[in-house]
């Protein structure tokens, strides 16, 4: 299968660094734990709603995700199950998983850091953003503080290889 084409690059905003770096804060979250550092936040108009990080270990929980964190405390604290209007910022490209609940709940707008070459579902591996079977899709602007997200993530899998 041919490799997907890399979304266009919106122009990155500085309200789209500040909220990375608040994703970017959830990782470390995440890390301190011992689980892979990815982290999430959800904003509306500007301001933010909820925030997720990994936890699939503490919580034995495969779908304790990032994103589904932010989306499942979003969902709550807006009392909706639909996020119409909301943008989620993830600091590693989305799997099909949470791809797919990004398209259920409707986000507006898809920011993140770090591609995935292994499981990423916006791009990196397969595109269901893209998809024109799916009906709904969100804007996607990936790579925003690209080097930061990903190199969070390398120092924990060298770490993790060193303790082996």
């Amino acid at each position: 299968m041919p490799a997907m084409m890399p979304h266009a690059m919106p122009p990155e905003t500085d309200a789209d660094s500040r909220f990375m770096e608040m994703a970017l804060a959830q990782a470390a979250r995440a890390a301190a734990l011992g689980e892979v550092p990815v982290g999430a936040v959800l904003v509306r108009d500007g301001r933010l709603v909820a925030s997720g990080f990994n936890q699939p270990i503490a919580t034995n929980d495969p779908s304790a995700h990032a994103e589904i964190g932010a989306i499942r405390a979003g969902a709550l604290a807006l009392e909706n199950y639909r996020l119409v209007g909301c943008d989620l910022y993830v600091t590693l490209e989305p799997c099909a998983m949470c791809a797919g609940a990004i398209q259920h709940a409707r986000i507006r707008r898809l920011v993140f850091g770090a591609p995935d070459p292994k499981t990423g579902a916006c791009g990196s591996v397969v595109d269901l953003m893209r998809d024109a079977r799916l009906n709904h899709h969100c804007e996607v602007v990936a790579g925003v503080l690209a080097e930061r997200c990903g190199a969070l993530l390398s120092a924990f899998f060298a770490a993790r290889r060193s303790r082996a």
